[in-house]
């Protein structure tokens, strides 16, 4: 007699997987404690980075103050690790932003660094300023870019952070033309994205009869402006966090700026965000300084060539770099102020000063312009 056939095991229901198939879920305390255990091995390791830190202070010896200890080519090697490294899932802007507060907050066991900025406080060029140097740097908000570039030629500053240009807008003009007489040197770069918004005290649009803002950012939401509050009076001011401050006590005011601004002078509604022409809107700062700092290994150099105006002189000043392989980044031409008709020439090269094709470079140049003027070497900006 045949065997009776065995009977089919029940089918899992529709939508569930068997227990051979899926683990257990973990409980979420046993998550959170794996998550606090990572915590205190991340906090001993910030701990004894802080230690050796202080130990490179000491092996530095006695040094006269903070900005002595201070290393912009060294802290764009690390960063730049920091963002080889990365294989998710933080950004690398995340991570560069973690690792750039770990770094200030070392060097100001020395002592903080103190940065001039374009102010008052909440102003994009103080953001620029924490982006760079970190939340432990001492920012000095100052009424003008001149008086920037003077604080930090006299010393009072550290260093200072000023715009250069705008993706947009194109050069700040005062920017360049305070390196035509000041002796100060470009230390780093800043490269940092601008999202404008439109606020207000009431946060409705029906209520804005003029607006206060900084006129770089009047050019940069121009379009937007003339789309949606075309027959709004635009009153231009000294910067977007004075714009607010004159906004916040009317409510027929408001102002365009960094969300910086509107939480520091109590604009707490947002009208609309962001309303810049441009999605990619960035704006590049310049670190000044009182030195030049050796390689870190993907650096640009800053020069200053004044030219007399004849024929072939812009051939001149750009064929040495050519014939030496150098990448030539921008250029801007602005009068020099020296003599009639005679022009400087603002260019941004790949490169370190102490580059040998750099250094024949400008030696070749020197027999073709009245004077160079190198500005700066300094570390490309990092994310």
């Amino acid at each position: 007699m045949a065997s009776k056939p065995s009977k089919p095991s029940a089918k899992p229901a529709k939508g569930k997987k068997t227990d051979a198939t899926t683990p257990a879920a973990p409980a979420l305390s046993d998550v959170r404690a794996k998550i606090d255990g990572i915590d205190r091995q991340i906090q001993s390791l910030i701990a004894e980075r802080a230690r050796f830190a202080h130990q490179v202070g000491k092996a530095k010896g006695k040094l006269a103050a903070a900005v002595d200890y201070y290393r912009p080519e060294r802290e764009a090697q690390v960063l730049r690790m920091v963002v080889d490294r990365n294989e998710g899932p933080l950004s690398d802007e995340v991570l560069v932003h973690v690792f750039r507060e770990i770094m200030s907050a070392c060097l100001a066991q020395q002592e903080p660094l103190k940065i001039g900025y374009l102010g008052p406080e909440g102003t994009f060029s103080q953001q620029a300023v924490l982006k760079h140097f970190g939340r432990s740097a001492h920012g000095l908000p100052l009424a003008s870019i001149e008086e920037v570039f003077q604080e930090v030629a006299s010393g009072n500053a550290d260093f200072g952070v000023v715009p250069v240009e705008n993706s947009g807008q194109g050069t700040i003009q005062i920017t360049l033309d305070m390196f035509l007489t000041s002796d100060l040197k470009i230390c780093g770069e800043v490269e940092l994205r601008v999202h404008q918004f439109l606020m207000s005290r009431t946060g409705r649009i029906d209520d804005i009869e003029r607006i206060y803002a900084h006129p770089q950012s009047f050019a940069q939401t121009a379009g937007w402006l003339r789309a949606n509050l075309p027959k709004v009076e635009k009153v231009p001011v000294s910067s977007n966090a004075e714009g607010a401050r004159r906004a916040r006590g009317n409510d027929d005011a408001a102002a365009i700026g960094g969300e910086s601004a509107a939480h520091v002078y109590g604009l707490k509604k947002v009208v609309m965000s962001p309303i810049q022409d441009d999605k990619d809107n960035t704006t590049r700062f310049l670190v000044i300084g009182r030195s030049i700092f050796p390689p870190s290994g993907h650096d640009r150099t800053s020069v200053l060539v004044f030219i007399h105006d004849k024929p072939g002189a812009l051939f001149d000043v750009l064929s040495p770099f050519a014939r030496h392989g150098i990448s030539m980044n921008r250029i801007e031409s602005r009068p020099s102020h020296h003599a009639k008709w005679e022009y400087g020439f603002f260019i941004d090269l790949a490169g370190h000063i102490d580059d040998e094709a750099m250094k024949q470079a400008l030696a070749e140049l020197k027999q073709h312009s009245a004077q160079i003027k190198v500005l700066g070497s300094y570390p490309v900006a990092v994310p």
